[in-house]
């Protein structure tokens, strides 16, 4: 019985019971024989009366207020559960809230049901999982690993079959590396896209919770039941959520140049990497290496100054009281604040800033970035030797994205030459989580590895469909603002989404108009003479469309366009007068073929 949502949904269809999924956790971590994966757990009883009192869906009709109705979750144990102890991986901080989280309390309103609570390294600080006075949890794919942190329980509940998904915190990659290792995925969303309400902070200013789950679907789904605006959060933050859709057909795809690329001698590691950006080519997507010093210098900062001091600010009561109560390696990062002042938290902030201004048309040059989620994998042993080196360098490619305010997505992408997992992490910037969750599926698809250590098999994936937000306006573009043309960025700089690749009804013509320095087509309907032209269909919100019709230069304009699938949208159209004399270009059946045709013959 694979935990999947649309598996469940299927056997729940089929006349399985809530009750049934209960008792098929219980036995399958049993079976598991970790305790190091759950901190506490619900009380089995309570687990079966929440379930019968789901009631019974109608089958007919899709789970639209329910979503997640039966579907099983664990959460780590740095983030609220009603009647369930909160612990950071601290026996002495535990306390037992009230209320749930509101991702928690998101969660359970869609019918899911809240199976325990799980291990970290204490106070969610550590890349390693094995920084907690628990038993350490094992990682499911080899147990000799660390099992990656801090979210360490939660990965391995989740590449074990026990749960659906499981909810985790990324402040540096908690949320990521501990999926990579595991052979799961690792939703990061864009700080401030989901409430951090009901969770123990780590840096709150840089804090998120992520999902992990089987596959990229699964994640994404509860991703966008959590992710609200919600006041009682600073720090949240109001984005439209886009549904999981298709992905761009070309995108310029950002990663590290070879001389800056980081595998400390794990050619396993760096062979993968290379497969994966293989894989991304042969998809149509295109390549660019980028000097990345400046990437590692921003993750350097994380453990510096101000951000350093914010994790010591998050529990400083508790430390004034209780200071003999900590981790060892948790306690020399922390305490470490203690040596420094305002002065340097200010030069941090100053430093970032300066970073971010310097990266920002790096980062706005290409749609999304690959990096490797993790550049090699470490035994438990090599971790206790080296404690602060092999942490840090787990972190190599996760540090510097939550300061950077980038969205990620850790993906299976294979296996290894030695038969352990390979991933990869695609990053984008802020409110673009779509993006990467699309890219991460077409990966997934690609890579032929089964779930997590279950040996399922992953589901075949179905035709994307993006359901449009409402009030969301669909423009038609057929030119230089196609996915990976050079005006593609006037769209993503205004958060559009992509819809779908689609042509024309044959009743159009299109010309190379004379214009520099982006050479652009102009159409022209012609219902006699006309051929289908390719195009895609992306999508603004009505703020977003206003300010890129506002921007349209003479001759071009928008109209209404008839599109092959039946449909019909504003795009874009030509004035007739500035055709006469133009190429034709209608022979080729869109603008990208004929900017290729002039690639090869220039």
């Amino acid at each position: 019985m694979p935990f999947t949502i649309a598996d469940l949904r299927k056997r729940y269809a089929e006349g399985l019971t809530p009750a049934e999924v209960v008792e098929t956790v219980f036995e399958r971590l049993a079976k598991a024989d970790d305790p190091g994966i759950f901190i506490h757990l619900a009380d089995k009883q309570a687990l079966l009366d929440e379930a019968a009192a789901l009631g019974t869906p109608d089958p007919d009709k899709p789970p639209l207020d329910k979503p997640l109705w039966g579907v099983p979750f664990a959460v780590k144990d740095n983030i609220d559960v009603a009647g369930m102890p909160t612990t950071a991986a601290c026996k002495e901080f535990e306390y037992t809230p009230s209320q749930d989280a509101e991702t928690v309390a998101r969660l359970k309103a869609a019918g899911g049901l809240c199976i325990g609570k799980t291990n970290l390294d204490q106070f969610a600080t550590g890349l390693v999982g094995v920084r907690t006075p628990y038993p350490v949890p094992k990682n499911a794919v080899d147990p000799s690993l660390v099992p990656g942190g801090s979210s360490s329980g939660s990965a391995v509940a989740v590449a074990r079959g026990i749960v659906s998904f499981a909810l985790g915190t990324d402040t540096a990659g908690s949320g990521r590396v501990p999926a990579g290792l595991n052979n799961i995925v690792g939703l990061k969303p864009t700080v401030g896209a989901m409430s951090t309400s009901g969770v123990v902070p780590a840096c709150r200013t840089l804090d998120c919770v992520s999902v992990f789950a089987l596959t990229v679907e699964d994640s994404y789904e509860a991703f966008q039941v959590m992710a609200a605006f919600d006041e009682s959060d600073p720090y949240s933050r109001h984005f439209a959520t886009a549904s999981l859709g298709a992905t761009p057909p070309v995108l310029k795809v950002g990663v590290p140049a070879k001389a800056d690329r980081k595998f400390f001698g794990d050619t396993d590691m760096e062979a993968a990497y290379e497969a994966a950006l293989d894989t991304l080519a042969s998809q149509g997507h295109q390549i660019v290496e980028i000097p990345f010093g400046d990437f590692y210098a921003v993750a350097d900062l994380l453990y510096e100054g101000a951000w350093v001091a914010e994790r010591y600010a998050a529990i400083e009561d508790f430390i004034a009281a209780h200071e003999s109560a900590l981790h060892p390696v948790t306690a020399e990062i922390i305490l470490g604040a203690r040596k420094l002042g305002a002065v340097d938290a200010f030069k941090g902030l100053y430093a970032l800033q300066a970073a971010k201004r310097k990266l920002a048309p790096v980062i706005g040059g290409v749609d999304l970035f690959c990096v490797p989620t993790a550049p090699t994998h470490y035994t438990v042993d090599e971790v206790l030797a080296d404690p602060i080196g092999t942490n840090s360098r787990n972190g190599t490619y996760t540090n510097f994205v939550n300061l950077l305010d980038m969205c990620g997505f850790a993906v299976p992408t294979g296996t290894r030459g030695d038969g352990l997992p390979a991933s990869v992490t695609l990053l984008a910037r802020a409110g673009r989580d779509w993006l990467t969750a699309a890219v991460a599926r077409d990966l997934h698809a690609a890579s032929g590895v089964t779930l997590g250590a279950t040996g399922w098999s992953l589901p075949e994936t179905q035709p994307a469909k993006i359901v449009g937000a409402p009030g969301e306006i669909e423009l038609v573009v057929v030119g230089a603002h196609l996915s990976g043309m050079p005006l593609n960025r006037e769209l993503t700089e205004l958060d559009a989404v992509f819809d779908r690749a689609v042509s024309t009804t044959p009743d159009y013509r299109l010309y190379a108009l004379p214009t520099t320095p982006v050479a652009k087509p102009g159409l022209i309907r012609d219902e006699k003479n006309g051929v289908a032209i390719a195009a895609e269909v992306w999508r603004l919100t009505p703020e977003g469309f206003g300010r890129f019709v506002s921007n349209i230069p003479s001759p071009l304009g928008i109209g209404t366009l008839t599109l092959a699938d039946g449909t019909s949208a504003k795009g874009f159209i030509c004035e007739t007068f500035a055709v006469e004399g133009a190429e034709d270009v209608s022979g080729f059946g869109g603008w990208r073929a004929y900017i290729a045709s002039k690639t090869k013959t220039g």
